[in-house]
């Protein structure tokens, strides 16, 4: 039988929930989300929870703040580029964790305000300010509360600090990104910490889920070592059977070919022929029909262990053509491709319009990314600016001295 804990947390989310006006993207309306946290997973964890309706309180120390705060490229208002893509959809208020009374102010608000708290402050912090997930999930069984570490919480590493790029290395991202025989190569997006930051809200709606069904709230601990050995899942699984370290493939990828960027007289095309069927098409594409039929090009297997020569046969003749006519003869054979594009090449692409993921928020501004979720064909808005450090403490500390 389904048991659903009572409070007046819930009771409130229940009425929100219920109002016609609410769409489908709101699915967490009714939620709140504190975070004690900085940089880039935890915020950018909280983002998606906010951006689907939570409500989310953001922890910040008095005076500069985040440390993203200063990160990237400068927006008008003096605050960095990072901070405005990782904190949209949040209040903002200030704790000074060397004062007593701030800390139980804090601790108390978690335990009677919130539904999920998330963390990412170095190891040992929360424990020594009592802000822990055991201190504060004993004084509210309901709660949710979200670990985000480093290395784990396991293991010799454990109260180590890191950060992506070091996650990129320890983990072996960087020994299969890039190209042999040239310096480790760090994957030009945060992608362990944001991933990391989607292992939390994934962690999170299960634990929410699971809190509808029994009543309890849960602990979900997730790390940037974790989600970097998890990127290495298909280089883990090739190396149980076949014993090496793999090789860094550039554009490609392992077993599969051909299937990299081509340069083409105006730039990079990535073409995509993994198998016989496709190979076949784009022999006749590029006028060699007969390449189907050499004993080193037949099966895939055999055209990725002779992919050099195929490459020195494939490449003079795509350098012939632009990267557009190459791309309707593809298409029209039905071939995938797609162009290797210039971030303003991107933004300012056809497809990126018709989807809309590019947004401005309600007041104006810049367009940034917006959720890569629709819910009922709607994208959720950006509803909020990033705040100003402390920008919402009348509003919440004010109301709940």
């Amino acid at each position: 039988m389904r048991r659903r804990p009572f409070s007046r947390r819930h009771a409130f989310r229940e009425n929100i929930v219920s109002e016609p006006n609410v769409g489908a993207w709101q699915c967490l309306a009714g939620i709140r989300v504190v975070e004690l946290g900085s940089s880039v997973a935890a915020p950018y964890a909280a983002w998606i929870l906010g951006s689907m309706g939570a409500e989310v309180v953001k922890i910040e120390r008095p005076g500069p703040g985040d440390d993203a705060r200063q990160w990237g490229k400068m927006f008008p208002d003096g605050i960095g580029s990072y901070f405005h893509a990782l904190n949209r959809e949040k209040q903002s208020i200030t704790v000074d964790m060397s004062s007593a009374e701030e800390r139980d102010w804090l601790r108390n608000y978690c335990i009677t305000e919130a539904d999920v708290v998330i963390q990412n402050m170095r190891p040992g912090t929360v424990k020594k300010h009592g802000l822990d997930a055991e201190t504060l999930r004993a004084g509210n069984p309901n709660l949710i509360y979200c670990n985000l570490g480093a290395f784990g919480n396991e293991g010799p590493l454990k109260d180590k600090p890191g950060y992506d790029p070091l996650m990129q290395a320890y983990g072996g991202l960087m020994t299969i990104t890039g190209e042999e025989g040239r310096p480790p190569i760090r994957v030009g997006t945060s992608i362990i910490d944001m991933g990391t930051g989607m292992w939390c809200a994934i962690g999170i709606l299960g634990a929410l889920k699971r809190r509808d069904d029994t009543g309890t709230g849960c602990t979900v601990d997730a790390s940037l070592y974790e989600t970097a050995v998890g990127w290495m899942n298909n280089a883990v699984a090739s190396a149980a059977v076949d014993p090496k370290n793999p090789a860094r493939e550039g554009s490609g990828a392992r077993g599969m070919a051909p299937y990299q960027a081509y340069e083409c007289s105006d730039g990079y095309l990535i073409i995509a022929a993994p198998n016989d069927r496709l190979f076949e098409r784009l022999s006749k594409v590029l006028g060699h029909p007969e390449w189907p039929e050499d004993p080193r090009f037949d099966t895939n297997q055999n055209r990725y262990a002779n992919l050099a020569e195929l490459n020195a046969l494939i490449e003079p003749v795509v350098l012939t053509r632009t990267r557009a006519d190459w791309q309707q003869a593809l298409d029209d054979a039905g071939i995938p491709s797609a162009p290797v594009q210039q971030t303003l090449e991107m933004m300012a692409d056809p497809q990126t319009e018709a989807l809309g993921i590019l947004q401005t928020a309600m007041g104006g501004g810049p367009r940034l990314v917006g959720l890569p979720l629709s819910f009922d064909g709607t994208r959720p808005p950006i509803r909020k600016s990033a705040p100003t450090v402390g920008q919402h403490n009348d509003a919440i500390k004010g109301k709940n001295q």
